[in-house]
């Protein structure tokens, strides 16, 4: 009975581990099969008939060392394969879950074995107590009574074998959420040394744990049997640096993302603010010329335009085309706040250049008449939203040259909450990813590019606010919602 519920439930335990390395594959690595579940249903399969081929090879009572050692750098050896033959696996993180997996799978089957290895010495107690008062008074009574508890005994290690690694593997997909992020050979060192560690300590505690003593097998814990505490609590603890060391790996690299984002945020107030300053002192100045100018013409158009032959009607003519020319210096959009009209104007003439039919609307875009909200904070958002139109106008004009580019913004304000829309065409196509709250950029520098939604955000949550988008067909639809009151950072209490 033992036997048969030993194979089976190998089996399938074997099966869920294939099954948890192709889960596991899978949310870091790209298939290379067009339907991913195929790729991952031969990963499985694989894994499992590889177990099973060391399971009937290796004899279960082997208590060589060595052979462990063998089958631990054979099984580190065919999931590198696995991973180079169903997945585009040529990165530094590859290394990392075939390491990290392999100790996980080990010390969740170490840690098992000890601590329910007492569970059998337990119920093999019982047993030959019911034995000696009579309970079992045959010996087939007895072996069937042995065999049971071993079955158990197996089924709920397989179990908790199972239940281990995949939790501790989901938890290292969950934590390790910058999937897309380019691993440095140092940022690998970090998060692969708890896993190695723990791979070494499985090997160590194989070694020393299993002594043969006068042709007789002897667990090390049965001369210490303070090392029943103490040697699974070594292996919980470092299951606790793999899972642990990603997390932490994962927030320094979100910490660093936020760094340049805060920095490339303060560098567009910067320069925000200084196009804003050398913008005002230019339009100043045109403001004057212009003045001056049309004064001036006025008066050359009265001293020409003299009666009957002395009449010039070219220098007539060319007098009103200046005329005309100096009433374009005016901006092409007025909104009223100063820095939003720079920006835009700034911004119109800057993708006319590369989109020259682009039709941008800014008639929907009003601001109430107290507006509480820095002008700056909305040059950021209106700055970030416009440059990704920008982008992806571009990107529309150069794969179909008739399509239409355009991009329209508006505003309203609903009680004390201010909104601003930015809609824009698109060539339709958003790359998403799991667990990621913006799209994908396509650019080569992703530390330095994709982070305009992210600006956006944050500085509509200084305000209370937030940010939100949509596709509807192939438009682009960004939305932004931020409170309009006055706050305590400003040096004012708000009107609520």
């Amino acid at each position: 009975m033992f036997e048969t519920a030993n194979v089976i439930f190998s089996v399938c335990l074997y099966f869920f581990q294939g099954y948890c390395l192709q889960y596991f594959y899978g949310s870091f690595l790209e298939s290379r099969t067009k339907d991913g579940r195929w790729g991952g249903l031969a990963v499985a399969a694989s894994y499992a008939v590889f177990r099973l081929a060391l399971f009937w090879a290796v004899p279960s009572k082997s208590w060589d060392y060595r052979v462990e050692v063998w089958k631990m750098l054979l099984a580190l050896c065919v999931l590198a394969v696995l991973a180079a033959c169903f997945y585009k696996a040529l990165h530094l993180i590859t290394v990392f879950l075939v390491v990290a997996f392999q100790a996980v799978a080990d010390i969740s089957r170490y840690v098992t074995a000890i601590l329910l290895g007492e569970l059998g010495e337990g119920l093999l107690g019982l047993w030959n107590w019911l034995a000696g008062n009579g309970r079992l008074a045959t010996e087939d009574a007895f072996c069937i009574a042995v065999n049971v508890g071993l079955a158990i005994q197996w089924i709920i290690e397989c179990m908790v074998i199972a239940l281990v690694l995949y939790l501790s593997l989901k938890k290292i997909v969950r934590d390790f959420r910058e999937k897309e992020h380019g691993i440095s050979r140092m940022e690998l060192l970090f998060i692969l040394t708890p896993a190695a560690v723990g791979l070494m300590l499985c090997v160590l505690l194989r070694i020393i744990m299993v002594t043969v003593e006068d042709g007789a097998a002897r667990i090390l814990y049965d001369r210490y049997p303070i090392l029943l505490f103490v040697l699974p609590t070594i292996l919980f603890l470092s299951l606790l640096s793999i899972l642990y060391g990603v997390k932490l790996f994962q927030d320094m690299v979100c910490w660093n993302r936020e760094r340049s984002s805060r920095i490339v945020l303060e560098k567009q107030v910067q320069s925000l603010q200084e196009h804003m300053e050398e913008m005002e002192r230019i339009n100043s100045g045109i403001r004057g010329m212009k003045h001056d100018m049309k004064n001036t013409l006025s008066v050359i158009q009265r001293l020409s335009a003299g009666s009957g032959a002395d009449e010039n009607p070219e220098l007539q003519a060319y007098l009103e085309e200046l005329n005309q020319t100096m009433d374009r210096l005016e901006f092409r959009f007025r909104t009223g706040n100063t820095v939003v009209d720079t920006l835009l104007n700034m911004k119109y003439h800057e993708i006319t250049r590369m989109v020259p039919d682009l039709q941008m609307d800014v008639g929907g875009l009003q601001f109430p008449k107290k507006l509480f909200i820095q002008s700056y904070d909305i040059g950021i958002i209106l700055g970030n939203a416009l440059d990704n139109a920008m982008e992806a106008c571009r990107k529309l004009k150069e794969k179909e040259l008739d399509a239409a580019a355009f991009i329209r913004i508006s505003s309203f304000q609903k009680r004390e909450l201010f909104f601003l829309k930015v809609e824009n065409s698109f060539d339709g196509r958003l790359v998403r990813k799991p667990q990621k709250e913006f799209p994908m950029t396509d650019k080569a520098d992703r530390e330095n590019h994709g982070i305009g939604l992210a600006n956006i955000k944050s500085t509509a949550e200084k305000y209370q606010g937030t940010m939100d988008f949509k596709v509807k067909g192939r438009v682009f639809i960004l939305s932004v919602m931020m409170k309009n009151e006055r706050r305590e950072e400003d040096g004012l209490w708000s009107d609520r």
